[in-house]
């Protein structure tokens, strides 16, 4: 009785989604901001509209026909108009055939050109936020933006243009056509649909709660699933012996999704029934009060038949249009959450007048710097870190008035107590963050005043847990230098003291090294990721605990491939180990966001300061032959 599965189906998802995004309040500008996205598809939108047009109007003279076959063919004896009339429609089906596809392709270019455009942007955008925004926000509510909130965006051109033009189209021609056939029995057949319309209201409240209930399930399951299939997750839920434990934990969320499933299909077919037999009663409605009229020679059969063809021309459309704000409003919500993104301004930005810095700088300079750590509200958004507001509350200051300079090749060490600030340090060098006072100068220029691709092309960085991606050890390595050649690479491995290993393997470049490097040891994840440092050969190389959590011969093995890296270079080097600081040609030791020593090992030993009571923390109870954890 309605127009298709297809139909129905739109149809459902209008009153499925959820009618709160209609009390949504959007930020003024957002209709201009999607207008100028949509700019560039205008004239295939115009188009698009335009078959629509022809469409609604191509099936609304399927009735006429239909009527005209009756009357003047079959009733008046007349079987060669029959046939041609029969043909007619038959031409009809084939250019309404071509018609879909030319919509389609038209819907598709529209749709599939706008999620590349945000996607691309959301992406790029995102690329620029500083680490700040990337240590606050979840990554399945980022992703997320990037997948379904841009296809919600994008299906506010191929599903819900597409589908109000469509049914205003349609709605209109056919009423006026079946108002000038019987405007009685037209009034009438409208008086049923509230009997289906005001019953789906409520069954779509309903569902609106179930799909809400399903999409939380849904994403937690997806949550549980990330954290415990990646290696560190499995490790440790092996170590723990939870499996039958996290086993029950999921399967009671997937029951609940599977009773969720069966409630949801079941709303769904009473919503579908009913739908079918309000328009069945108004079929019976037609064909009773009609043939009545026709007996009584009120009305011809033609008419009666055309007018029962366009009732299911009706009642879908109508059905969809009264709920058409739900559908609006939920794709201008899902426009809204992208720009949501991309107005969050990245703090760490190239000024308009920045410069390239030269390749010839390298010197590093701290000139009184300040440093706090910004505020949640200052980098990130309440939706992504699932939370109602972000605290703007000032975070307490990290580093007070820090002055020291590390000459062309001098190595410079930062040692102290955890949480001194040391890696603070280490990431105002890269520019991770902008100091709140003072400056950070590379070859005596201010790091704000630089490019940061310059910047950071300047700089390498080894870190503790240096990160390799799921990919070939080849793959990780030219990532620092896309034209390097083979030869290039089994340089620098040699360098780093890896390449024996990588030969021996059976892929050997061609490795998979898995998720996070995890297929590697710890010092041979270090050590590619030193031959990866090798291959940038920048002027100024940060270490930042870059021999932690090693055993001796790892750590043997990374120290030689550090002094490979770090010969010639200006170094700033940060260890809890004092073993690996003492050829150091400065020693800065970090206390409470503060420069408190500065000196050589000898001299900061003989003071008889911190640096010295870190010494005897960690040597003098193995001089003595007792057991030694490392700070």
């Amino acid at each position: 009785m309605i127009s298709g599965n297809g139909q129905m189906w739109g149809t459902m998802r209008s009153f499925r989604r959820d009618a709160s995004v209609t009390k949504r309040k959007l930020p003024p500008g957002t209709l201009r901001r999607i207008v100028g996205f949509a700019r560039p598809y205008r004239r295939s939108i115009t188009v698009l509209v335009a078959l629509i047009g022809v469409d609604a109007l191509i099936g609304a003279a399927n009735p006429l026909i239909y009527r005209q076959i009756i009357n003047r063919g079959i009733l008046g004896h007349r079987g060669g108009l029959v046939v041609a009339l029969a043909s007619v429609v038959a031409a009809i089906a084939v250019a309404d055939a071509g018609l879909a596809l030319a919509e389609r392709y038209f819907s598709a270019r529209i749709g599939e050109g706008l999620i590349f455009d945000m996607r691309t942007r959301v992406f790029s955008h995102v690329q620029r936020m500083p680490i700040a925004f990337f240590t606050r926000t979840q990554t399945g509510a980022l992703v997320s933006r990037l997948d379904n909130d841009v296809l919600g965006a994008q299906s506010a051109f191929t599903g819900t243009l597409s589908s109000v033009v469509s049914n205003v189209f349609g709605v209109g021609i056919t009423l006026g056509v079946m108002m000038t056939l019987s405007w009685r029995i037209t009034l009438v057949a409208l008086v049923l649909l509230p009997m289906f319309v005001v019953p789906a209201r409520r069954v779509g409240r309903r569902l609106q709660a179930i799909t809400r209930e399903s999409y939380n399930l849904n994403a937690a399951m997806t949550a549980t699933m990330t954290e415990r299939f990646n290696v560190a997750g499995a490790l440790l839920t092996k170590l723990f012996g939870r499996p039958e434990a996290e086993d029950s934990s999921f399967a009671r969320r997937a029951g609940r999704v599977r009773d969720i499933g069966v409630i949801s299909a079941m709303y769904s077919q009473v919503f579908f029934a009913s739908l079918m037999l309000t328009a069945a009663l108004a079929t019976a409605l037609v064909y009773g009060w009609g043939g009545w009229m026709a007996v009584k020679g009120a009305l011809d059969v033609g008419t009666v038949v055309a007018l029962t063809a366009y009732l299911t021309r009706l009642y879908g459309p109508l059905t969809s249009l009264s709920n058409v704000n739900v559908d609006v409003m939920t794709a201008l919500v899902s426009f809204e959450r992208v720009f949501e993104v991309l107005d969050l301004a990245p703090m760490v930005d190239d000024k308009p007048e920045a410069v390239e810095l030269p390749a010839t700088a390298d010197t590093i300079e701290f000139d009184h710097v300040d440093f706090r750590y910004p505020t949640a509200s200052q980098v990130s958004l309440a939706s992504l870190e699932a939370v109602a507001t972000l605290d703007a509350t000032p975070d307490k200051p990290v580093l007070h008035s820090v002055t020291f300079r590390a000459e062309a090749g001098e190595m410079v060490a930062l040692v102290g107590p955890s949480g001194a600030g040391k890696t603070t340090i280490s990431q105002l060098v890269t520019r991770m963050y902008d100091v709140t006072g003072g400056a950070v100068r590379i070859g005596d220029h201010d790091v704000r005043d630089v490019t940061q691709r310059s910047l950071r092309s300047a700089i390498g960085v080894v870190t503790q847990d240096a990160h390799l991606f799921h990919d070939t050890i080849r793959a990780n390595l030219t990532y620092a230098r896309p034209d390097a050649t083979d030869e290039d690479l089994v340089t620098a491995l040699q360098a780093a003291q890896i390449w024996d290993l990588i030969a021996d393997l059976p892929d050997g470049l061609d490795t998979v090294v898995g998720d996070r490097g995890y297929r590697l040891s710890g010092g041979e994840k270090q050590r590619v990721a030193i031959a990866r440092l090798l291959l940038k050969a920048p002027s100024i190389v940060v270490l930042d605990e870059a021999t932690a959590h090693l055993d001796s011969e790892s750590e043997l093995a990374v120290q030689q491939a550090l002094a490979t890296a770090l010969a010639g270079r200006t170094s700033l080097v940060i260890a809890h180990r004092l073993s690996t600081v003492r050829q150091a040609d400065k020693i800065l030791v970090v206390d409470d966001g503060r420069i408190v020593e500065t000196g050589n090992h000898e001299t900061l030993l003989a003071a008889g300061g911190l640096y010295a009571e870190l010494y005897r923390t960690q040597f003098l109870p193995a001089a003595a032959g007792e057991s030694v954890i490392p700070a």
